[in-house]
């Protein structure tokens, strides 16, 4: 489920942290990094468990209405069929996400009063209020109104509070785990091996992420001293720290990954500047790193191949 972008962001965050902390170990920065990328992960299966634990609360609102006094019509023609469907009940059964609940502490997190309150925004809604009325809901029914629900949760206040109390990863990875989770409710029901697939992928984070953050920290010298001469005259101590790692992250994969297109390269990290760094970085960025490539170029120092020699 982790892009290289991600990857690249992970990088970059830890390599931060160890510019602020010099007692970061080059081993320490290694698994620092391993643990964003598990803490995604983690983040991904909490807002699955939260998801079902937000479409269950239907049944507590039907006993709800149930148990009224004087039941309306309305009351009395509610069932839970947002919680009781195939694809959610599915999923229920699944025994590698019920593992990875336990193994992630995701429980730890959830809390009655969260669901209800995202349950009640859902209920207000004329999409949910179609739904209950519909007497004869397919499979896709179920699923327009699962990923309606999910969709609209997640641009609402409430889940965002939610999200960003709990997880300092959230606003850095939140459109990742909307990606996924709106991935996964079109495979519903899914099984284990689904959910093993949005694993991490092992050549993303071993072959490239860790590659990456060990040539950065390993190299740093090296690094500063090719980029030192394009900043015309810019003293390097004078560049912001997030501006001088993201240069030196791109440089590193200018040089050290032959199988990543050059203009792959470039354009990934003036978005990473536009987006972390300051309102000027993103220009600062992209002219820096053209005349370093330029430059590079020209001293042969860059060679790809593969599918690096793409344009």
């Amino acid at each position: 489920m982790l892009s290289r972008r991600n990857i690249r962001i992970k990088v970059l965050q830890t390599l931060y942290a160890a510019n602020r902390d010099k007692g970061i170990t080059p081993q320490s920065a290694i698994n620092s990094y391993h643990k964003h990328v598990e803490q995604s992960f983690a983040l991904y299966i909490f807002n699955l468990l939260q998801f079902r634990e937000i479409t269950k609360y239907a049944v507590k609102d039907d006993t709800n209405r149930k148990a009224k006094h004087l039941p309306s019509d309305e009351d009395k023609k509610f069932t839970s069929k947002l919680y009781n469907n195939e694809l959610i009940q599915a999923t229920l059964d699944n025994e590698v996400l019920k593992s990875l609940i336990i193994s992630t502490k995701s429980r730890v997190y959830l809390n009655d009063d969260n669901a209800r309150l995202l349950y009640a925004d859902l209920l207000k809604t004329p999409e949910y209020k179609l739904y209950l009325d519909n007497p004869n809901c397919t499979e896709e029914d179920h699923r327009q109104i699962l990923l309606f629900l999910f969709k609209y949760s997640v641009t609402g206040e409430t889940y965002n509070e939610l999200m960003d109390d709990y997880f300092l990863n959230w606003w850095d990875d939140k459109s990742l785990v909307i990606g996924a989770m709106k991935k996964s409710i079109k495979a519903m029901p899914f099984d284990g091996e689904y959910i093993d697939s949005m694993r991490p992928n092992y050549e993303t984070i071993k072959e490239f992420g860790e590659t990456l953050l060990s040539d950065v920290v390993n190299n740093n010298d090296d690094l500063l001293a090719n980029i030192e001469p394009a900043l015309n005259n810019w003293d390097a101590d004078r560049v912001a720290v997030i501006d001088m790692i993201i240069l030196k992250m791109a440089l590193s994969e200018l040089m050290s990954f032959p199988t990543i297109p050059t203009k792959v390269t470039l354009n990934e990290y003036v978005e990473i500047a536009k987006l972390y760094s300051t309102e000027k970085s993103k220009d600062f960025v992209n002219g820096i790193l053209d005349r370093l490539f330029k430059k590079l170029d020209k001293e042969g120092k860059i060679k790809k191949e593969g599918r690096g020699l793409v344009e």
